[in-house]
């Protein structure tokens, strides 16, 4: 069973980085929960906990010894950036060897290949939660908050799944996960070669209250709004989709 340690930043009196409407500690916790569900469901033999899974105040050592206390496999720190940037980046404490970097290096690559933001690189610094951690641990900067263009990104439900699912991905690669057998019937609403008009779909079909996400397959950019085990379910949800003008498929996978 592998054992991962989510910690969404902030959380409680600690807004975390602020602008542009949004708060750090709303979006890292959005973040969170949507990886948690990931791996949860489909993935087998990993166990997920949590630092906080409310708007709570939680101290920096009560995340680490919280983690450490479970013996967790990994550690991970979801965090938006502010200060005038714009892009993703990613740290590991300085001086750390292998698996730390291995994992760093396909954690962040997964993350990039989901997400249209700049690659501000693979870092290291002193952070409590990459220092007081006894297991490998990396953090996360999902964009500006204080960034116009990164911001407008973060206000989209389907970009911040997009988010979770880059780090759902490389967690699975660099802990060799298995997928679930699944059999679910998938509603989609269209597949593009080019990731921006998969993007702007998603953002339609999560303006009129479906819950979107993009997923990369191959060389196509996927948009799916629903995953059943029921088809009757699919099927009605697909229907709702049709009334809105979209074309839906259904399949199972």
């Amino acid at each position: 069973m592998v054992k991962i340690f989510i910690d969404p930043g902030h959380g409680g009196n600690d807004s975390g980085a602020v602008g542009n409407g949004l708060e750090e500690k709303r979006l890292t916790l959005q973040i969170a929960l949507s990886l948690r569900n990931i791996l949860m469901n489909e993935y087998e033999a990993v166990s997920v906990r949590l630092s906080r899974t409310s708007d709570q105040t939680v101290s920096l050592t009560d995340r680490t010894t919280a983690a450490n206390n479970w013996n967790a496999d990994y550690y991970l720190s979801i965090h938006v950036n502010a200060g005038g940037g714009t892009g993703f980046e990613s740290f590991i404490y300085p001086g750390i060897g292998s698996p730390t970097t291995s994992y760093q290096n396909l954690v962040h690559e997964e993350i990039l290949r989901q997400v249209d933001f700049r690659d501000r690189g693979k870092k290291t610094a002193n952070f409590h939660v990459l220092r007081a951690t006894r297991m490998p641990a990396l953090l996360t900067e999902n964009g500006f908050i204080d960034h116009a263009e990164d911001a407008e990104k973060l206000k989209s439900t389907s970009f911040l799944n997009q988010i979770a699912r880059g780090h759902a991905n490389g967690i699975a690669r660099a802990f060799n996960l298995k997928k679930k057998p699944t059999n679910l019937y998938k509603v989609q609403i269209g597949a593009f070669r080019n990731k921006s008009n998969a993007d702007a779909l998603a953002s339609e079909a999560s303006s009129k209250g479906f819950e979107s996400i993009v997923l990369r397959t191959d060389d196509l950019y996927k948009v799916q709004i629903g995953a059943f085990t029921s088809k009757d379910n699919a099927d009605r949800l697909a229907a709702r989709a049709k009334n809105e003008g979209f074309d839906v498929l259904v399949y199972q996978e």
